[in-house]
Formats: structure tokens, C-alpha cells, sequence
């Protein structure tokens, strides 16, 4: 890489988080790109998302790609339970439900604290870091200038949620489960399922109709596509962070709490960044009606639809030259303004 890159670790100490219980010497892993310019005025956040770490996100980052090091200083935050900053795996008494607002709280820290920052040009995140986006922009007013909410919403849908608590109701079926999302050991034959699960949602039915596992992706069969694009890559992962993000998934809501209290228009209503909204025309997660219907409460919005039969995963177009020139063009397009 021929920009700067820092890794660092921010200490939040006890944390109290908002469904109560606290997070003992509670942490958040981060990675910089790029150079802060002397008015702090070129900060873009990057928050991760489900299950992902920091170096999973950055093949996106680079003066070609689509966020641009040379002129942002990009920072990557690991949300909690993600293997990196603090998280239900590792520690003791980690509280039952961390949400997003939990995450994007200790973020702003991070960001004042270590970073002396208070303003940012755009929070960017896709999937769970979408849902995290969409918080920073409308819990920090108008010190957020942009968001970009890629495969994401303002409240986890009903749909969403029955996705999710078929996820979590697997893991509970475990014998390895011991109860409130922690296993005696890991559940290998559980996480398997899970795997599967997950399979049949981040990829539309077109995807697997035209078989782009085999012509785009050279897997020999369907089975060994399963088995080394989902299988193998969540057994890298501790089941009980597993379940600790899909419960913050399952909670998250922009008009949780006050002021709002449930009030999703007004909530939305109240951001003033300018939003742009980029689902995906095929996802099952976050359907490109969620944000049709989040759009007309937004003052400063606009809603770009990124085509293709790829599903969920054309939020994250590794591999998808269509999907990523759309990405880009519309990111760099809005970043111009």
C-alpha cells in the first residue's frame, strides 16, 4: 500500500450499554487509512460488518477503489463481537444485547478521544455496518455530512427478523448451547446449519438458478461451494459472537430510545446528512422496499438501486465488476457535492 496505515486499540473501560449490564474493560479495534488533514475536516468511519474484521473490508480502500486513502483518512472500526474489540466470546458478563447505538457510542469516543475529531465527511457501511451508519447519521446530527447505507435500513424489518431467528434458534438447538447465547464448546455441527442458513439468504435465487457459484465464482459443484465460501468460513468464527451480533442485528432501530421512542418517521426525519441509499435489486435481507419506504421521511436523500442477481453480496462487489463500478460511481459522485 502506498498510503499510511495504523492499527490501534482504544480502551473504553467498563462500559454500560443501553439494555442494561456492562462490558468489563470494554475495547474497540481499529485500522487508519490515509492522512488526517490538518482541520480533521477529510474523516470518513468505515464500521464493519457481520462477523467481519477490518482486514476483510479494506480490498475496498485505494485510490482506485472506492474509497480513496489518498484524499480521506479512512477509519475501520470493529464493532463489538466481531473477534477483534471486545465481545461475547471473550468476555466475561458480556451483556445479553449490545446494540447498534452501543457501537456507534463507543465509535464517537474513539473519534474524539483518540482522534480529537468531532465532524465526519461520510460514515460508509454496508450490511450491519449500514445499520451502523445509519445510526451515526441520526444520532450525531450535524456532524455527520454523509452516509452511505449499503444493503442496510433504519430498523431491522419483521422479515429480517424471522431470518434471524432462525439463525439464532439453531445455535440454541446446539447440546454445546448452555444458555443466553454461550456454549461449553464450540457447536461444529450447529455452526454447519448455520452456515447453510445463511447460504440460502445472501444470495438471491437468480444467482443459484444461473449457477454463478460454477461459471463466476469456479466452484466444481454447489456442495463444494457451500462448503468453502460458507461452511469453512463461519467456523472461523466463535459461535457465541455469532449470536451476539445477530441479536444486535435483530434489535436495531434508528428511533430506539429517546428522543423518539419508536417514532421511525420522525426519527428519520430529524437526519440531516445527506443519506444516500444503496440496496441491492435482489437482496433478501434488506429489501429495496425497506428503503423506498425510509425515503420520503429523509430531507437530503437519495435512493440508488445496485442491479444484478448477486443478492446481498453485491453491497460487498469483490468480484463483481458491474456491481462495483455502480458502488463507486455513486459513492464518488456524492462525495464530490
Amino acid at each position: 500500500m502506498n498510503w499510511p496505515v495504523v492499527d490501534g486499540t482504544f480502551a473504553l473501560g467498563d462500559l454500560p450499554v443501553e439494555r442494561g449490564g456492562i462490558i468489563t474493560d470494554a475495547r474497540i479495534v481499529w485500522q487508519t487509512h490515509g492522512t488526517l488533514s490538518a482541520d480533521r475536516d477529510n474523516v470518513i468511519v468505515y464500521p464493519t460488518s457481520y462477523s467481519a474484521q477490518h482486514d476483510d473490508l479494506t480490498w475496498l480502500i485505494g485510490p482506485d477503489q472506492i474509497l480513496d486513502p489518498e484524499r480521506y483518512f479512512i477509519v475501520v472500526i470493529d464493532m463489538f463481537s466481531n473477534g477483534l474489540s471486545s465481545g461475547a466470546a471473550e468476555t466475561p458478563g458480556f451483556p445479553p444485547v449490545v446494540t447498534p447505538g452501543d457501537n456507534v457510542s463507543a465509535q464517537r469516543r474513539l473519534l474524539l478521544e483518540h482522534f480529537g475529531v468531532s465532524k465526519i465527511a461520510a460514515v460508509y457501511g454496508f450490511s450491519m455496518g449500514a445499520i451502523q451508519a445509519y445510526h451515526w447519521a441520526a444520532r450525531f446530527g450535524d456532524d455527520v455530512e454523509r452516509a452511505f447505507i449499503v444493503c442496510g435500513s433504519a430498523r431491522t424489518s419483521l422479515h429480517n427478523r424471522v431470518f434471524l431467528s432462525g439463525l439464532l434458534r439453531t445455535l440454541e438447538a446446539a447440546p454445546e448451547h448452555r444458555g443466553e447465547g454461550q456454549f461449553t464448546e464450540e457447536p461444529v455441527l450447529a455452526l454447519r446449519a448455520f452456515a447453510h442458513i445463511y447460504a440460502g439468504w445472501g444470495l438471491s435465487q437468480d444467482f443459484y438458478r444461473e449457477e454463478l457459484f460454477r461459471t463466476a465464482l469456479d466452484a466444481p459443484d454447489l456442495d463444494t461451494f457451500l462448503q468453502t465460501d460458507w461452511v469453512e468460513s463461519f467456523a472461523e468464527n466463535r459461535a457465541a459472537n455469532l449470536y451476539a451480533q445477530a441479536m444486535t442485528w435483530m434489535v436495531a432501530d434508528i428511533s430506539d430510545g429517546e428522543p423518539y421512542l419508536g417514532d421511525l418517521p420522525a426519527a428519520l426525519a430529524g437526519i440531516t446528512a445527506r443519506v444516500v441509499l444503496l440496496p441491492t435489486e435482489t437482496d433478501l435481507y434488506f429489501r429495496v422496499a425497506d428503503n423506498e419506504a425510509e425515503l420520503p421521511f429523509l430531507r437530503h436523500a437519495e435512493l440508488k438501486v445496485i442491479p444484478g442477481v448477486w443478492g446481498h453480496r453485491a453491497g460487498n462487489p469483490r468480484g463483481i465488476p458491474d456491481a462495483f463500478h455502480f458502488l463507486k460511481t455513486a459513492v464518488r459522485e456524492t462525495l464530490e457535492r
